[in-house]
C-alpha cells in the first residue's frame, strides 16, 4: 500500500522545473536507469520536484510517464488507456455498475504493488473516481457532486 501511497502523491504533485534528457540537473543515476529500462523510448521530457524525477515519453507510439527516486529507482509507470485496455471483467463491472456515467480519465499505474486501474466517471450530476482492487472488481476512490 505504501509504494501505491507514493506514487499516487508522486501523480498529484506538480512539478515546478522542467528540463531535457541532455540537462545537467537531472541526476546521472536516474538518467541511466531510464535509459537502460527504456531503450527506445522518443521525445523525452524530463521534470523534477521534490528529489523526485518524472520522465514522460514516446513508447512505440504511447505516450508513457515514469517517476524516479534519487537513486534511481522507478517508483511507478502510468499510462493513459482506452476502456477497451481494461481487464474484461473490469469493463463489464464498470458498464453494469455505471451504466449513465461517461469515462474522462482513465489511466494504469504499475508499481511495486502491482498494476492497478483508475477511471474517473462523469454523470450530469455526479463524478465518481473508482481504482480497480483486483482485476475483477473497483472500489469507490472518490465521489464528488456537481454544481
Amino acid at each position: 500500500m505504501k509504494p501505491l501511497l507514493i506514487a499516487l502523491t508522486i501523480l498529484a504533485s506538480v512539478f515546478t522545473k522542467s528540463s531535457f534528457a541532455n540537462d545537467e540537473k537531472i541526476s546521472p543515476v536516474v538518467l541511466q536507469a531510464f535509459q537502460k529500462t527504456f531503450t527506445t523510448a522518443k521525445q523525452v521530457e524530463w521534470t523534477e520536484s521534490n528529489n523526485m524525477y518524472k520522465a514522460q515519453f514516446d513508447l512505440s507510439g504511447q505516450i508513457v510517464s515514469a517517476y524516479y527516486s534519487e537513486d534511481g529507482t522507478m517508483l511507478a509507470l502510468v499510462r493513459n488507456i482506452t476502456s477497451l485496455q481494461l481487464p474484461l471483467a473490469l469493463q463489464a463491472n464498470m458498464k453494469k455498475d455505471y451504466a449513465d456515467h461517461w469515462v474522462t480519465d482513465l489511466f494504469e499505474i504499475t508499481n511495486e504493488a502491482g498494476t492497478h486501474y483508475y477511471v474517473t466517471l462523469e454523470n450530469a450530476d455526479s463524478k465518481v473516481v473508482l481504482k480497480s482492487t483486483s482485476t475483477t472488481n473497483w472500489s469507490t476512490y472518490q465521489k464528488s457532486k456537481k454544481d
